[in-house]
């Protein structure tokens, strides 16, 4: 066994042993290099002239062994015990809309702390639950030992915009995708306001696959920066079954309001209306799409879909449209919501060029809200409700470190549900869970719902394997 080897095995003993104190990880060595999965700034070319839909994660997404950085005032290093994927490393990988070796230049040259940021690397990854194991200088709240959830959000606070809401701070950045150093590996490096308690009745994988989804969901939803959602309020959710979707349904049912998701498959109507949403529209049985090849609105099918959503709420509309899915569905969102309602968005997964009527939305007296992952306080209510078991997790499947490209191109072909985890230094899934009691009171099919799907899934695609095998024996 190597020295790093070693160093490893002993830290995850600890992590592992409730008998290991402060003192231990303060004293803990640490291995001179890490693992992670980064970009590299010299292929930042290498998808150019191809298709978004040619481009292959896999082969921009590289393995690299790096110093673990030194954290300074203010900062600390976790060990990373697992991650998850969002779909900002699958615009990091295929370097769109552009290359995010230029988001950590710019944070270089406009910030001293950004210097350290800039390097031939760039360490992916927005989610991260694990253990502190380092603090620099003047960190008060948390010290080595504390295990942690990471709040995907970075704050200069020096200009005085930010302090009324921390992400108008003109040096605001997604950690992970704006910054180095992020989740996808063996440690990362934060500031201590990202830090937040670990759920304890979850897993380190479910625990991680949260803290993007839920703090944005909440912004999104319930904070008074995005729609201000009330008791009784119609709320139109699209792709339902995925990671963002399944976390807005929750939010919409644990605040007294009405989830219609949307859907592409009748297994993953099956699925959401498992998690709890009674509404729910399948696309894949409506004809058409909302954009024609000639890039005008298809307004035929901008009303079928209003006149099915309104029939499901028995005649009502859409109070808010939780949008992050971008060009496909954008022209609906604006067209479903009453006169007065909001668009909160977030994202663009399938493309961030938006085509829709304006007449729709400026006569109909309509607000587009744009948001953009949480603010201090948000990330903290919404760790708050993980923590309470009122929001649950959707992972669906982990990978290995090593094999964690291959996650972000299923992400970023859809092949997925819920949320897509990643073993870090967590040798397999399950690890991690302390309040045993906490979870067995609220049942463990709240935590392996997203799981049994996969499985059935997989189980399925096997037997169709199978099948046509048989039938060309």
């Amino acid at each position: 066994m190597t020295m790093m080897s070693t160093e490893l095995a002993t830290l995850l003993e600890m992590i592992e042993s409730p008998a290991a104190t402060s003192a231990d990880f303060a004293n803990a060595r640490l291995p001179a290099s890490m693992q992670a999965l980064a970009t590299l700034r010299q292929d930042q070319e290498m998808f150019a002239g191809m298709a978004s839909e040619d481009k292959d994660p896999r082969r921009s997404l590289k393995r690299v062994e790096v110093p673990i950085p030194e954290p300074r005032s203010g900062e600390a290093i976790v060990a990373v015990m697992a991650s998850g994927i969002n779909f900002n490393t699958v615009w990091s990988s295929i370097f769109e809309p552009l290359s995010t070796h230029q988001f950590l230049a710019q944070y270089a040259q406009s910030h001293p702390r950004g210097r350290m940021h800039q390097q031939d690397y760039h360490i992916l990854g927005s989610d991260a639950c694990g253990v502190v194991v380092r603090v620099g200088e003047g960190v008060t709240r948390w010290k080595p030992g504390d295990r942690v959830t990471v709040n995907p959000s970075v704050f200069g606070l020096i200009d005085p915009a930010g302090h009324d809401d921390p992400l108008v701070d003109p040096d605001a950045r997604a950690w992970g995708f704006e910054t180095n150093f992020g989740g996808l590996a063996q440690f990362c490096l934060v500031q201590e306001s990202q830090l937040m308690a670990k759920p304890e009745h979850m897993s380190w994988e479910e625990a991680a696959s949260l803290a993007l989804v839920s703090g944005t969901a909440y912004r999104m939803l319930v904070s008074r920066n995005g729609a201000r959602m009330k008791q009784g309020d119609n709320v139109l959710i699209w792709g339902g079954s995925g990671g963002m979707g399944a976390v807005g349904i929750q939010y919409v049912l644990n605040g007294g309001g009405r989830p219609v998701a949307v859907v592409s498959g009748p297994e993953k109507e099956a699925l959401v209306r498992e998690l709890g949403c009674e509404m729910v529209i399948d696309r894949s049985k409506l004809r058409g799409s909302f954009i024609k090849e000639s890039g005008e609105l298809n307004t035929r099918q901008l009303v079928a879909f209003r006149g099915a959503v309104e029939r499901l709420l028995g005649g009502e509309e859409i109070d808010i449209v939780y949008e992050h899915t971008g060009r496909e569905t954008f022209s609906a969102s604006v067209f479903v919501a009453r006169r007065g309602g909001k668009v909160v968005t977030c994202g663009s997964t399938t493309g961030y060029q938006h085509v829709y009527d304006n007449r729709y939305l400026w006569m109909h007296v309509k607000s587009i809200i744009g948001s953009h992952g949480a603010n201090f306080r948000e990330a903290y209510e919404a760790n708050r409700m993980a923590c309470l078991g009122k929001i649950h997790p959707t992972v669906s499947q982990s990978f290995p470190l090593a094999q964690a490209a291959e996650a972000v191109a299923q992400v970023k072909a859809n092949r997925h549900v819920g949320k897509l985890g990643v073993l870090c230094l967590a040798e397999r899934e399950g690890m991690g869970i302390r309040r045993v009691t906490m979870r067995e009171g609220i049942g463990e099919s709240r935590f392996d719902l997203f799981r049994r799907f996969q499985a059935r899934q997989q189980e399925a695609a096997a037997q169709k394997a199978s099948a046509a095998v048989a039938a060309t024996a």
